[in-house]
């Protein structure tokens, strides 16, 4: 199957109306173990015409031993990006959505923090859903696109700026937990994973009001 490469095709289109536009992808949302992450990318008009980094994809088209480069290679043609953050306990508590709005908007204000100009751009959003609306109102809004990952190149660079970032964060809460061999599977349901919890039960990064044992396996 050929994937066809993402353009900045509506970065282009947006960046007529806006100065900015903030990209935001997620990962972690179905995980059983672990934080939700969400990534932001910049994009402004001087990236719209630069050359989209060799080998940038939605983060799940791209083979694991590759991300990190690619990653790298999309935080150096990005003006700014940011990983945001939502803990277990914070699913548990808000539930996953309102996590992921946690995340994002913490996502969002680490850009502020860099010298982003947030208040005057326009959040373009991976999904059909805004999840960032009800727990913040954000610069020019949140405009929801279906596969903005898989076709945006700016998403595409949160997407895997984001999936890094979670997996070597899963690295090292595997050393404080090897049973659940997250090192493998990054907290996801596997079938190595919740024979661990059968085994020894949930740990604090668990996300203990799920239905952890009726999870289907993933891999």
């Amino acid at each position: 199957m050929t994937v066809v490469a993402p353009r900045l095709t509506l970065e282009r289109r947006l960046l007529r109306e806006h100065t900015l536009v903030i990209a935001c992808d997620e990962v972690g949302r179905g995980a059983l173990a672990g934080p939700v992450a969400v990534g932001a990318a910049v994009a402004d008009a001087a990236l719209s015409r630069r050359r989209v980094p060799e080998g940038l994809r939605d983060s799940k088209l791209i083979v694991e031993r590759h991300r990190a480069a690619v990653a790298e290679r999309a935080r150096s043609w990005v003006p700014a990006s940011a990983v945001g953050w939502a803990s277990a306990a914070e699913v548990d508590e808000r539930g996953i959505i309102a996590a992921l709005g946690l995340a994002a908007v913490r996502a969002i204000e680490s850009l502020r923090q860099q010298g982003v100009a947030v208040d005057d751009a326009l959040v373009i959003l991976d999904g059909n859903h805004d999840y960032i609306t009800p727990i913040a109102r954000i610069g020019n809004g949140v405009r929801p696109v279906i596969k903005a990952d898989r076709d945006c190149a700016s998403a595409s660079a949160a997407s895997v700026i984001a999936k890094v970032a979670r997996d070597e964060y899963m690295l090292t809460l595997h050393g404080e937990h090897p049973r659940y061999c997250w090192e493998r599977n990054k907290g996801y349901a596997s079938a190595e994973h919740r024979a661990a919890i059968t085994e020894h039960g949930l740990s604090a990064h668990h996300r203990a009001s799920w239905s952890i044992a009726a999870a289907p396996t993933l891999f």
